[in-house]
């Protein structure tokens, strides 16, 4: 059965669209059909894995609001394994255009559209993947509708925990009302320079809060990490032996394992 999985955090910089770009591709690699929706208007997870506005027709904003179908939105990279629904800044218009279906429409759920646009092709993957922007806005609530399971991504920095609570909130507000069976699948630690002591304070702070929700796997801070998407590349085609490279690839292994595969 396909496992839809949100990378969430409301906090900016926390690694989310760099672990939404290489954890997909890393599940492609181990031979899971996956698919990335880049639910973003800045659209870095698209820009991530080399495409531009001009290289595509329809985008998740389209989708969303019913312009196309769900099919015609989704690319087949040049990855392994790995499909793409990608963002434009059009998103950014999507909380004008839901509350325009709200007063038009009585019975439309603005929070259900992601879910139900993508049904029909649910069933084609192993994996779906979806890069929330940074808020809790209407697109984040309709991944956390539309997902089985969420990873939060923290950084082990100073602060890393500011607004989680917030967060958790929020989760706990979908699963009481819009989606009882959402999960966390995983906190994923972030941006570690071993090289100080914050980020192994932080480490210990977040196992503490979170205990065995908590990743064994901890993505380093490398700059071969940062280049890659403006390489259009995924950490393990811009750097096969980069150890984010294996991070990444023991970060889809565990995915896969919590999931049951």
């Amino acid at each position: 059965m396909v496992k839809v999985i949100s990378i969430v955090n409301q906090k900016g910089g926390v690694g989310k669209t760099t672990t939404s770009i290489n954890l997909a591709a890393a599940l492609g690699k181990e031979g899971k059909k996956t698919l990335l929706i880049d639910l973003d208007s800045q659209g870095n997870a698209t820009t991530g894995l080399g495409y531009n506005n001009g290289d595509f027709s329809h985008d998740i904003y389209e989708v969303m609001i019913g312009y196309c179908p769900v099919e015609e939105a989704i690319i087949k990279t040049k990855f392994k394994n790995l499909s793409l629904i990608p963002s434009t800044i059009n998103l950014a218009g999507i909380d004008v255009e839901f509350i325009k279906s709200m007063l038009e429409e009585p019975d439309f759920k603005q929070n259900e559209q992601l879910k139900t646009r993508i049904a029909s092709v649910k069933e084609n993957y192993d994996y779906i993947i979806i890069d929330c922007q940074p808020s809790l806005g209407i697109p984040t609530m309709n991944a956390l509708v539309a997902s089985d399971s969420v990873i939060i991504p923290v950084q082990c920095e100073y602060y890393a925990l500011d607004g989680i609570t917030l967060l958790l909130n929020s989760i706990i507000m979908v699963q009481s009302k819009m989606n009882p069976d959402l999960k966390i699948c995983g906190v994923l630690l972030t941006m570690l320079d071993g090289r100080t002591n914050i980020g192994l304070d932080v480490i210990e702070e977040v196992r503490k809060y979170f205990k065995s929700k908590v990743f064994n796997t901890i993505i380093p801070r490398l700059v071969r990490l940062v280049e890659a998407p403006s390489h259009g590349k995924p950490i393990s085609d811009y750097d096969p032996t980069s150890r984010a490279t294996l991070a990444y690839q023991n970060l889809a292994k565990e995915v896969i394992s919590r999931n049951g595969d």
